[in-house]
């Protein structure tokens, strides 16, 4: 019998390229980058097992035999073959079903898959959040994973998908979402998101009522419910009225939770009864028990007693309103001050009052000052005693000294000159909303010599102008402009702004938009000049980390880089409508001129009330006087008096009109020759009627140009 090697049998090499094939579990295949033809073409270049040097095949294949044979280049036989197999096709197609089909060989195709944005994935997340929160009712979970998410911009969002996935469900989950925005309010969830939640719910509510049959009065339900538990403020909802189309189920909304729910008598217990409660107690059956067990602990003085009802309320994210009532309670009944103390102490060593809660409950109660001495004269001082105590025994964080400085409240509350400052601006700035007295207002803060104190007055003119409308904020806007190039500094605008966005999660407690109107005043700012964007990174760095100031911050850098954005921002307001200057002056002249050509003191005391602007009244005194001196008619006089005697025009006017004349005479008396001698005279019937303030007749007269 012949020998294997001689009939034409595989050679051994060929059996060991063979056999190592099959343990890699390869099947043969003709493509060049396949593993078997990688070890066939090393096989050929050392040569076969005869010894023959490879002459390079760049092609082969297997003969039904077993042979390894030489095959033309692209594959057509040669003589008794079919030819080219692909012959009558011209395009190549495997058949998945073949046996020795190799995926390999398919062509490569490149599929899109959609990139994941950090905001897609919070939605997801929010949404098993929900779900679980749904089932197991575990709201320290909850606020435990919304934390963990580490996207607090996103708050807003969670907010709008907590309330429409309840909105879907029965009033257990009704109840239990009310609940957990209670628990979130502040600690997770700042008050600016919640509102901006809220009003995404508004401008949604249209595609919810697709869905959701009595959205609308479902909706209304939860924005009153929320008014009731502290975590909106009431005027949320004249705001957000007013950006909303007539037309819309947004505004039925609202009009709903006013007239349904929010007017009604007892409201409070009607809407935190509506949805027939939880296992979860309310918000204000937690605030009662708050008080309850604290009355009942300065009657028995038992710390550890107390420390087990408050831990047994189970409501750890709202223990800042423990720590509220019980400084209120140990302001009202002063001999419980050792003992509330002693158990805040205690709370805050045990880990019962957390650090954050601890401060947050000493800063509602900064917040709340002004009006609990209104009940309590003292609350002032004694707040101002408990402070220092309480950080020199370690339990209240030392930083809220300086977090309760930040705005100017706190210790600065302290100084008296300050409190008169603050004042006297709002006055000055109140004036200059009526006036557009430009010039006027900046004598006012001259005369005031407290340059120290510009960036709250800064504060003041943006936080009351926010509050306005676009009139106010144009005007404001306007003014910053022209006291940046008269007597305000660079860093007395930068420091401003920083104190506003300080405190701008306390600004949306009251002023739905806070954050966008910061955005849209530090953006015109820019534009103006009064700040240099360079002051926007400045006044970046100087914010605590991930506040809502610092995304204000960012709202203002995206409107300056937008294109066009100079021509949008001056109109972003849409300019001021009030009237100017000028006008005011022209119209107080008509109505001395008609007075005094024999006209009825009555109907001019009506024409000045009319003005609307009580605070530019001493340009009406000085007129009057500078009109009784041209004229030579001292009836004149007759007006002011009648204005004096009904409080029309108040002494601190009256004196500002006179001191105006006075610094005026000078100019006057180049037209007048008595002008001097006349308002001496002036004088002497004011004092004699009490119209100037005593520091009149003591002031020096200082020769400056009349204001025209």
């Amino acid at each position: 019998m012949a020998s294997p090697k001689k009939e034409g049998f595989l050679t051994d090499g060929q059996r060991e390229v063979l056999k190592m094939a099959a343990q890699n579990a390869e099947v043969l295949s003709s493509s060049p980058r396949s593993p078997t033809s990688l070890l066939l073409s090393e096989y050929h270049n050392k040569g076969g097992a005869a010894g023959k040097a490879s002459t390079g095949v760049r092609h082969v294949r297997r003969s039904h035999s077993g042979k390894l044979v030489r095959v033309k280049k692209d594959g057509a036989g040669g003589k008794g073959t079919w030819g080219k197999l692909l012959d009558t096709d011209s395009e190549t197609r495997l058949d998945r079903n073949d046996p020795n089909y190799d995926s390999g060989e398919e062509p490569y195709e490149l599929v899109g898959a959609t990139i994941s944005t950090p905001f897609d994935d919070y939605k997801k997340s929010v949404v098993t959040i929900i779900e679980e929160y749904f089932t197991t009712g575990d709201v320290e979970l909850a606020a435990s994973d919304l934390k963990d998410l580490g996207a607090d911009e996103y708050h807003h969002y969670f907010v709008k998908k907590l309330v429409s996935m309840a909105m879907d469900r029965h009033d257990k989950e009704k109840e239990m979402a009310s609940v957990l925005l209670s628990a979130l309010y502040a600690d997770v969830i700042s008050s600016a998101q919640i509102s901006q939640g809220f009003v995404m719910l508004l401008e949604s509510v249209d595609d919810l009522a697709l869905d959701i049959l009595d959205a609308v009065d479902v909706l209304a339900l939860f924005i009153a419910r929320a008014v009731v538990d502290d975590i909106l403020p009431p005027a949320f909802l004249a705001r957000v009225q007013r950006t909303l189309a007539e037309s819309s189920k947004g505004f039925q909304v609202i009009q709903t939770a006013e007239k349904s729910y929010l007017s009604a008598p007892h409201h409070a217990e009607l809407v935190e009864r509506r949805w027939g409660g939880s296992t979860h107690i309310t918000v204000e059956e937690v605030k009662r028990k708050i008080t309850d067990l604290l009355r009942e602990y300065i009657e028995g003085g038992d710390t550890a007693e107390a420390c087990r009802c408050i831990r047994e309320l189970g409501v750890s994210f709202f223990h800042h309103e423990v720590v509220k009532r019980a400084l209120i309670l140990a302001m009202e009944i002063p001999t419980s001050e050792p003992l509330i103390l002693k158990l805040l102490k205690e709370a805050a060593e045990e880990g019962l009052i957390s650090s954050s809660q601890m401060t947050k409950g000493f800063s509602r109660l900064a917040e709340s000052l002004d009006d609990l001495s209104l009940d309590i004269p003292s609350a002032k001082s004694l707040f101002q005693l408990i402070v220092p105590k309480a950080i020199s025994e370690g339990w209240l964080d030392p930083s809220f000294l300086k977090s309760a400085t930040a705005d100017g409240e706190g210790r600065d509350d302290e100084n008296k000159k300050l409190r008169r400052y603050k004042e006297e601006v709002v006055t000055i700035i109140h004036e200059y909303f009526l006036s557009d007295d430009i010039p006027e207002l900046i004598r006012s803060l001259e005369d005031l010599a407290t340059p120290e104190f510009n960036p709250i007055f800064i504060k003041k003119l943006i936080t009351l102008a926010m509050d306005r409308k676009n009139r106010e904020k144009e005007m404001a806007s306007v003014l910053l402009s022209s006291l940046s190039m008269e007597i305000f500094s660079s860093d007395d605008i930068v420091n401003g702004f920083i104190m506003l966005l300080e405190s701008a999660e306390d600004t949306a407690l009251d002023i739905l938009d806070a954050s966008n109107e910061l955005a849209l005043f530090l953006a015109r700012a820019v534009i103006d000049d009064v700040l240099a964007p360079l002051n926007l990174e400045e006044i970046s760095s100087k914010l605590p980390p991930n506040c809502s100031g610092s995304e204000t911050v960012r709202m203002a850098r995206s409107l300056v880089s937008a294109r066009h954005s100079g021509e949008r921002l001056l109109r972003c307001w849409g300019g001021g409508t009030g009237w100017a200057v000028e006008d005011a002056k022209d119209k107080i002249t008509k109505l001395l001129e008609e007075y005094e050509s024999g006209g009825d003191v009555g109907e001019a005391c009506q024409c000045i009330r009319d003005l609307g602007m009580p605070f530019f009244n001493h340009e009406v005194v000085k007129k009057a006087l500078v009109m009784a001196m041209e004229k030579k008619n001292d009836r004149i006089l007759d007006l002011l008096q009648e204005c004096f005697s009904e409080g029309l025009i108040t002494i601190t006017q009256m004196t500002k009109g006179f001191s105006r004349v006075r610094d005026g005479l000078d100019d006057l008396a180049l037209d007048i020759p008595n002008a001097k001698e006349k308002f001496r005279s002036y004088i002497e019937n004011a004092m004699k009627h009490s119209w100037l303030l005593s520091s009149f007749s003591a002031a020096t007269p200082s020769p400056v140009a009349a204001a025209t």
